[in-house]
């Protein structure tokens, strides 16, 4: 909406950085930051009132005892869509088919996981898994049907990019090859933040990471002269992404100061879904879908130890008649907070030092990933 605004440059020449992406993709961030810091407090405070907050211990982690935890408000991931959201629309150019794409999609998701973060609270028992698949499958066909009918856009979306590799390893997948692709990504980033989401700061600190990285990767593959040197996919408008992964990050950061040891307000699935979503479609959108592998690794991992976890007890259950398992519990955090307290050491204490290690690893994997796009 601001980009506007440097068409007034005639008057005053320092108004043309409006045209810049680089200049509105802090501008986004910086925005969705006061944004976050300014509507927090209230945000929290009114939750606390209506008691949307967590309202029991959750019995997979009761050994850990988190009944400190109880009673903290946990849709806030209501602030992370609301200031990214508010922020992207005044920085980016209108009109923008990208960003809408990513914008609408993170949108949605996070009105998934609201209804989902509602339901909990209320009747104690949210979306069934089933229902929250239909509604990621059923917008990943909108979101494919919207890149089918760009003409400019769908013969790039329908490419199967590897890392390491400048050429397309499939030119075309076609409509329903494209579907079965493109489904498991959306499906798979959403969930995986969503079992991350376990630790004070943990998720968010670990999306922010993703952020930049998919910020970066945005704005090269936005640029043409970037794009050739480096041999990715160039998007026309696809560097517009960068101001949204900005806006995305800063609301993430703002969120991050509320949601540091000892947590103020949790994100819950309204959070998790939302930016797993979001940074999938970036992901989509600029064809660099299996570097999110790579960038999300932290949430790679994650994800598979409830998969490992999970198979290994129904397989020696079966076999054994008593499951085993591999982890002392998953998602793998859980892990780690369990083996602390075998060792005799204070959970709490120790739930921060987790939380910064899986930081450091989120950072080193969204470096590797950004790498990809030089080494190939």
């Amino acid at each position: 909406m601001l980009y506007w605004i440097h068409e007034w440059s005639d008057l005053f020449s320092p108004l043309r950085m409006f045209r810049y992406i680089t200049f509105r993709t802090v501008m986004a961030a910086g925005t969705a930051f006061v944004l976050s810091l300014i509507f927090g407090p209230w945000l929290i405070e009114r939750m606390r009132v209506l008691k949307f907050g967590e309202q029991r211990e959750d019995t997979r982690v009761s050994g850990l005892d988190r009944k400190n935890k109880v009673g903290t408000p946990t849709m806030g991931g209501l602030l992370i869509v609301f200031s990214a959201t508010a922020a992207a629309v005044l920085w980016v150019v209108p009109g923008n088919f990208q960003v809408l794409c990513a914008l609408t999609t993170f949108c949605f998701l996070g009105t998934i996981g609201f209804i989902d973060d509602y339901l909990k609270i209320r009747r104690d028992r949210g979306l069934s898994p089933r229902v929250k698949l239909l509604a990621q499958a059923g917008w990943t066909a909108v979101l494919l049907l919207a890149l089918w009918t760009n003409g400019e856009v769908w013969p790039q979306a329908q490419q199967l990019m590897v890392p390491f590799v400048k050429d397309p390893l499939i030119p075309a997948m076609g409509l329903i090859g494209t579907f079965i692709f493109l489904f498991p990504v959306l499906v798979g980033a959403s969930n995986a933040v969503n079992l991350t989401d376990g630790l004070d700061g943990l998720a968010i600190g670990c999306t922010n990471s993703a952020a930049a990285a998919y910020l970066a990767m945005a704005y090269v593959a936005g640029h043409f002269t970037f794009a050739e040197y480096l041999q990715v996919p160039f998007i026309r408008g696809g560097g517009e992404l960068a101001v949204f992964c900005g806006a995305l990050l800063g609301a993430g950061l703002g969120f991050l100061w509320f949601n540091c040891h000892p947590a103020k307000v949790f994100m819950g699935d309204t959070g998790s879904l939302a930016i797993g979503g979001g940074i999938a479609a970036v992901a989509i959108l600029i064809n660099q879908e299996l570097v999110l592998i790579i960038v999300g690794g932290v949430f790679v991992i994650e994800a598979a130890s409830v998969l490992l976890q999970q198979s290994w007890f129904k397989y020696t259950k079966k076999k054994y008649g008593a499951g085993r398992r591999i982890f002392l519990c998953a998602p793998l955090h859980h892990h780690f907070e369990y083996k602390a307290k075998a060792l005799g050491k204070s959970v709490d204490a120790y739930e921060n030092r987790i939380t910064v290690r899986f930081w450091i690893l989120a950072i080193i994997f969204a470096l590797v990933g950004v790498a990809t796009l030089k080494i190939r």
